[in-house]
């Protein structure tokens, strides 16, 4: 059986900033609970709590609230993106293998309009084929792949300045 692991912002300080316009919602799909051991040579060595530890240092840092959680059940995934609405400022979504076959999340990102950026820790496009089209990146703001870990910072410092209204235009 799967595990379900939601976990919230843990500072108070994290808390009281935390409100719908500087929250975002940071979105792990299946598999991902087992970085660090599954397929280390494509995944790295690095666990979804090193990286979570890492999203909230940043967000910390730079004064908003990440709520950050994995499933490896998609209703659970398109659950959590409708409960944003109204909540978080933005979505950073590792739809892991749903981002190959998911029409309903997409829906669902679609239906809550919430700005979203698509991350992946390996490069999608240096393996197989079927990797290559993603269902997600339709609806997405961006798309980071390839830079391991990394690319959950650069999607959270995208989405800070989406949020804020300083990002370059599009």
């Amino acid at each position: 059986m799967s595990k379900t692991v939601a976990t919230r912002t843990g500072s108070t300080a994290n808390r009281a900033v935390g409100s719908a316009g500087t929250s975002v919602l940071v979105l792990n799909g299946p598999n991902l609970n087992l970085l660090g051991t599954r397929e280390p040579a494509t995944y790295g060595k690095e666990t979804l709590a090193d990286i979570e530890k890492e999203c909230r240092r940043y967000a910390a840092e730079h004064k908003f609230a990440v709520e950050f959680r994995q499933s490896n059940h998609e209703g659970q995934l398109i659950d959590w993106i409708q409960e944003a609405r109204g909540r978080m400022g933005g979505i950073v979504i590792n739809p892991g293998g749903y981002g190959h076959t998911s029409i309903a999340i997409p829906d669902a990102l679609r239906a809550v309009a919430l700005p979203t950026i698509e991350v992946h820790i390996s490069n999608v496009f240096a393996r197989e084929p079927f990797r290559h089209h993603s269902t997600i990146s339709a609806v997405a703001k961006g798309v980071i792949c390839g830079l391991g870990g990394r690319g959950y910072i650069l999607a959270l410092d995208a989405m800070r300045r989406i949020i804020a209204g300083t990002a370059i235009s599009e």
